[in-house]
C-alpha cells in the first residue's frame, strides 16, 4: 500500500486520555513499516462504541477516501475495531470490492474482502464481537434490571430538581414548583405558557437555565418525583425516597404529556438558512414559520427559555435567494481561499495553501509550455495527472483543516455551483452557505419601501 489509512477506535475512554488509541496507532505504524507499506493518514474514534452503529466521523472519512481513491487501503489493530455491527461490515465489503482496497490488522491476520474466504472469515470474526458485546450489554442490564426492582435509583450522579444530592432530603422551594407546575398542567394549562410563567417569576432550573418544554416533560413525566424506580423508561418498582407528587398523578401526566398526538409532526427541512436568521431587534435566532396558507417565512417567535421579541418576521424565499447570490459572488471573489486559511487555527493549513498554490502554478506552466507546442499531449497528460490529484487531495484535507468542505470544487468557480445549485438537497445548501455565512440578520422594515427590502439583509460572513 502506498497510502493506507491507520484506524483505531476503542468504545470506552473513562479518563479521556487516549492511551488505548495511541497504543493501537503504534502498533499499526510499526506494522506498516515491517511490511513496506506507507501511512498516509491515522483516522481516530476515540470512546465511540461500533456496537450501537453511533456515527463514527474519522471512519466515515476513511471510507470517503477509500471510495475516491486517495488511500488505497486500510491497517487495524484487529478486524472488531472496524466492525461491530454487521450492517456496517457489508457496506464495508461492497466499498472495498468496489475500490479494490486491501485490509490489513496487527492482531487478526489480512483479510482478503474481494474473495469469499475472506469475506466469510469477516463475517464470522464480527459475529463473534457482536456477541461479545451483546454478553456483556445483557450483564450490565441484568445488574440494573435487579437494582431497579430492590427500589435503587439508577443514576444517583447529578442532582436532581426538587431534592437534595443523594435523594434522600426533598427541597422545599423546588419541591413546590413541581408540585406547582403538576397541579397546572393536569388542569389543562399549556407547557409554553407554564414555562414562560416561570422564567417571568425568576424561577431556574437545577442548572441555573431558564425553562424550556423539553426540560419541564423531562420532570414531569419521571417516576423520582413520585419516588418511584424508573428503568428503561417504565417504572418497575416504589423507591426509598420521600415523593413529591403522588404515584396516580405520575401515571396521569405521562398518559397525558406523552401522547402522541401532542408531538408536533416532522417534516423534511425546506428552509436552507435554518439556524442562520437573526432578529435585527433582539438578537436573537429566527426559526421557521410558515403562514396560514403555507407561505414559508422566518419569524422571530417568543419562546420559554429564550430573550426572543417575538416582533420580527420575513418571508423565506427574496431573503434566499438574496444571500444565495451574494454566496455566489462571495465564491469568485479573489483571495477566498486564502482567507479561509487565515481563519484556520491550525498551521497545518497555511503549508497546505503554499503547497497547492505551487501546484497550481506548475498547471499553469504545463498549459503554456502545451500551448507553445514545446511537447506534446502524451507528456502534457502524464505530467499533469499527479499534480491534479496532489491538489484534489490538499484541497480536500485543507477543507476538514478549515471547516469548509462543503464548497470543495467550487471556490472560485461559482459558474459550476449556480449550474448545480437546484440538484442539491436542501442541508446540502445549508452547508454551503453556512460554510460562508456566520448569520444574516434581518432588519426593522422601512414604512413604504418594497415588500422585500434588500436593505433590511444584511449578511456576516464567515468567510
Amino acid at each position: 500500500m502506498q497510502a493506507a489509512a491507520v484506524y483505531a477506535r476503542i468504545s470506552k475512554d473513562r479518563y479521556g486520555t487516549g492511551q488505548t488509541v495511541a497504543r493501537q496507532v503504534a502498533e499499526c505504524r510499526a506494522y506498516a513499516e515491517a511490511h513496506g507499506h506507507t501511512v498516509a493518514e491515522v483516522y481516530v474514534d476515540n470512546d465511540i462504541s461500533a456496537y450501537r452503529g453511533k456515527p463514527r466521523p474519522d471512519y466515515a472519512r476513511m471510507c470517503e477516501d477509500l471510495k475516491v481513491g486517495t488511500r488505497d487501503g486500510g491497517i487495524t489493530f484487529h478486524l472488531d475495531s472496524l466492525h461491530r455491527n454487521m450492517i456496517e461490515l457489508e457496506r464495508f465489503i461492497i466499498l472495498i470490492e468496489a475500490t479494490g482496497a486491501d485490509v490489513r490488522t496487527v492482531s487478526g491476520g489480512d483479510y482478503d474482502l474481494s474473495t469469499s474466504d475472506g469475506r466469510a472469515m469477516a463475517r464470522v470474526v464480527s459475529a463473534f464481537a457482536r456477541k461479545e458485546s451483546e454478553d456483556k450489554s445483557r450483564r450490565i442490564k441484568s445488574q440494573k434490571h435487579a437494582q431497579a426492582r430492590q427500589g435503587k435509583r439508577l443514576s444517583p450522579g447529578s442532582r436532581a430538581y426538587g431534592y437534595a444530592k443523594g435523594h434522600a432530603e426533598i427541597i422545599p422551594a423546588e419541591a413546590a414548583v413541581i408540585r406547582e407546575a403538576a397541579d397546572r398542567v393536569l388542569a389543562g394549562e399549556a407547557l409554553r405558557s407554564l414555562c414562560t410563567d416561570l422564567n417571568d417569576r425568576g424561577i431556574p432550573t437545577v442548572s441555573g437555565k431558564a425553562w424550556t418544554i423539553t426540560s419541564m416533560i423531562r420532570i414531569l413525566t419521571s417516576g423520582r418525583i413520585s419516588a418511584q424506580v424508573e428503568h428503561l423508561g417504565e417504572i418497575v418498582a416504589q423507591g426509598d425516597w420521600p415523593p413529591i407528587v403522588s404515584p396516580a398523578e405520575t401515571t396521569r401526566l405521562r398518559a397525558l404529556l406523552r401522547d402522541p398526538q401532542r408531538r408536533p409532526n416532522r417534516t423534511a427541512r425546506t428552509y436552507p438558512l435554518s439556524g442562520l436568521v437573526r432578529c435585527g431587534l433582539c438578537g436573537t435566532k429566527m426559526g421557521a414559520r410558515p403562514r396560514a396558507d403555507r407561505s414559508r417565512r422566518y419569524a422571530c417567535n417568543r419562546q420559554p427559555g429564550n430573550a426572543s421579541c417575538g416582533r420580527m418576521s420575513t418571508m423565506a424565499e427574496p431573503v434566499e435567494s438574496f444571500v444565495i447570490d451574494a454566496v455566489l459572488y462571495r465564491l469568485d471573489t479573489p483571495n477566498l481561499e486564502r482567507h479561509l486559511v487565515a481563519l484556520s487555527t491550525d498551521a497545518e493549513a497555511e503549508t497546505l495553501q503554499r503547497a497547492i498554490e505551487e501546484d497550481r502554478a506548475q498547471l499553469e506552466a504545463l498549459a503554456a509550455l502545451y500551448g507553445a507546442k514545446e511537447i506534446g499531449v502524451s507528456e502534457w497528460l502524464a505530467a499533469r495527472k499527479p499534480i491534479e490529484a496532489r491538489v484534489a487531495e490538499a484541497t480536500g484535507h485543507m477543507g476538514r483543516l478549515t471547516q469548509s468542505s462543503a464548497l470543495d470544487g467550487f471556490l472560485g468557480n461559482a459558474t459550476a455551483l449556480r449550474e448545480q445549485w437546484d440538484s442539491f438537497s436542501v442541508p446540502r445548501q445549508r452547508a454551503i452557505i453556512g460554510a460562508l455565512v456566520d448569520h444574516v440578520t434581518v432588519h426593522r422594515a422601512v414604512k413604504g419601501r418594497p415588500r422585500f427590502d434588500p436593505e433590511r439583509i444584511e449578511v456576516c460572513w464567515r468567510a
